[in-house]
């Protein structure tokens, strides 16, 4: 059976470099970094150039980066430290953020009896700047906004230099779930006044179970997990060495390489998308991620013409023919719930429909999305992949 994987936006495959690279680092740097002896020296040097390169390449200072379990724990990081920590009883969000700010703010809400408000999003789902800007201007609080910059069911990119820039004018906090954009467009936090931000591993082709938070320096956030002095006493834990390294020679090979495979990827999309429309007209294109310059160029979300009951069965019959797709975030799987992003934005007929995410990476090619193509189209007419 053939194999391809458009899931890249649930996690990508780590490169070839990253795991030699790694492995290289589990064979000879095995002291713990706490430790005082050579071994343990070694292994801070390295972890400490590595948050060197990373504030190099975000243009920020090393003391800004904490490197973190993932995306979601920086995320929780920063969100319980500017209420427990920095005095914030009021957040502005959006109902179509990743669940790890969600439920996090949801229970910051429940345990701290914060103020909660969602900013207004058009039928695209994107940002309402004039309502954003009204909730920003009506409040004596000290306010928290956390807005992601790509969203990662529908692509949707904001405008995070525009949203710090409000939260600097009227004295507000801003974090950012940057973990769908962080290796695929430049960042400079010297330019982008951005107070906090969350970044994982394994979106850019590095390994799983490490990220790291940005966060700007003296902010006064103090740690979440605490029992050891590790990341300058900003998260405790010892360090995992190789992880970190191979995040780091991911996050630089991905700049090295950024524009000629974003030229790459672009062509794959736009490819899939004339594909898509040329074999079923009907289809729509969720969110924005049709328009190029408005939606990541790794996401494409497709509602498909067929009826509610033949479309339980897509992603199973899709898994059938060896293809990885997605009917919402990863974070999703296993759950009866349809997309929170979705429902927010679709109309109850097309909300009925099977919406699937294909999200792209250099490793794809034209011919897995002509099988891809093909196979749905089958589906449509069918609604069966097996028949031809």
């Amino acid at each position: 059976m053939k194999k391809v994987y458009f899931d890249n936006a649930a996690t990508t495959q780590v490169r070839s470099e990253v795991i030699n690279t790694m492995t290289q680092v589990l064979q000879t740097e095995f002291g713990n970094p706490s430790s005082t002896h050579d071994f343990g020296r070694s292994s801070k040097a390295l972890i400490e150039t590595a948050r060197k390169e990373v504030a190099q390449i975000l243009n920020v200072s090393a003391s800004e980066i904490i490197f973190t379990s993932g995306g979601t724990e920086a995320d929780n990081l920063v969100l319980n430290g500017c209420v427990k920590n920095l005095s914030v009883t009021r957040i502005i969000s959006s109902k179509i953020e990743h669940h790890a700010v969600l439920y996090a703010i949801q229970e910051l809400q429940a345990s701290h009896n914060i103020t909660v408000e969602y900013v207004n999003l058009d039928h695209c789902g994107a940002i309402d700047f004039n309502h954003l800007e009204s909730l920003l201007a009506d409040t004596t609080q000290k306010t928290l906004v956390s807005l992601m910059h790509v969203n990662n069911e529908i692509g949707n990119i904001l405008d995070l230099k525009h949203v710090a820039t409000l939260c600097k004018k009227y004295n507000t906090l801003f974090h950012s779930d940057t973990v769908q954009s962080i290796g695929h467009y430049h960042l400079d936090f010297s330019d982008i006044p951005i107070d906090f931000a969350a970044v994982a591993a394994h979106k850019f082709h590095g390994p799983k179970g490490v990220g790291f938070a940005f966060v700007r320096k003296n902010s006064g956030i103090r740690p979440m997990i605490v029992g050891g002095a590790q990341e300058r006493g900003m998260r405790a834990g010892t360090e995992p060495v190789y992880a970190i390294v191979g995040m780091v020679e991911a996050l630089k090979i991905s700049y090295q390489n950024l524009a000629q495979e974003k030229k790459y990827i672009t062509g794959l999309k736009d490819y899939f998308k004339e594909s898509l429309v040329k074999e079923i007209p009907e289809i729509q294109f969720n969110g924005q991620c049709d328009d190029n310059d408005k939606s990541s160029y790794t996401v494409l979300n497709v509602c498909i013409p067929v009826s509610p009951e033949k479309g339980t069965m897509l992603l199973f019959q899709l898994d059938l023919k060896g293809i990885a797709c997605s009917k919402g975030s990863a974070c999703q799987s296993g759950s009866n719930k349809g997309s929170h992003v979705l429902s927010e934005i679709l109309k109850e007929k097309d909300l009925a429909k099977p919406s699937i995410r294909f999200s792209f990476s250099s490793f794809n090619t034209k011919d897995e999305i002509d099988y891809v193509v093909q196979t749905l189209t089958t589906f449509v007419k069918t609604g069966n992949v097996l028949e031809h």
